[in-house]
């Protein structure tokens, strides 16, 4: 390597470390995917109280299942997998850090993404939509069968 990629490489290290980030050898390596990350789940924690804390309107509409399917497969399978088990772009959303999340905890990542780790942000998708996204994800069971 020569001395401009050995700076330019310590320089995105520095960066990284400074911003908190960490990349486990799991990742380093062929095989390594978005859902062995440990970390991969704390911008759910990062949800404010007030977002986190909001309820969602379509939990009891009795097509919101649906229609979240079927916007999980036009907007999200592609990264997460069909069956939101997840895969090398992105986590699974069957693991317990987001069936345990508020459904506003979802929301607010729907909203906002997590650009720095691929998510792209979902502002522009109504939020009815968005909801309905939030509604199918919570009904998902690990190993259960899925809508």
């Amino acid at each position: 390597m020569n001395g401009k990629k050995i700076i330019f490489a310590s320089l995105l290290i520095s960066m990284a470390v400074a911003a908190g980030l960490t990349i486990p050898s799991s990742l380093s390596q062929e095989g390594g995917s978005a859902s062995n990350r440990e970390d991969v789940y704390a911008p759910l924690r990062k949800a404010p109280k007030k977002a986190a804390g909001r309820r969602n309107p379509m939990e009891n509409d009795p097509d919101a299942v649906s229609a979240g399917a079927n916007l999980f497969a036009q907007h999200c399978a592609e990264c997460h997998g069909e069956m939101a088990e997840g895969g090398r772009k992105a986590p699974s959303l069957l693991a317990d850090p987001v069936q345990q999340a508020t459904p506003g905890t979802l929301f607010w990542i729907l909203t906002n993404g997590v650009v720095r780790r691929g998510m792209p942000v979902w502002s522009k998708l109504p939020e009815p939509q968005r909801w309905q996204l939030v509604t199918y994800i919570k009904s998902l069971q690990p190993g259960g069968k899925n809508p």
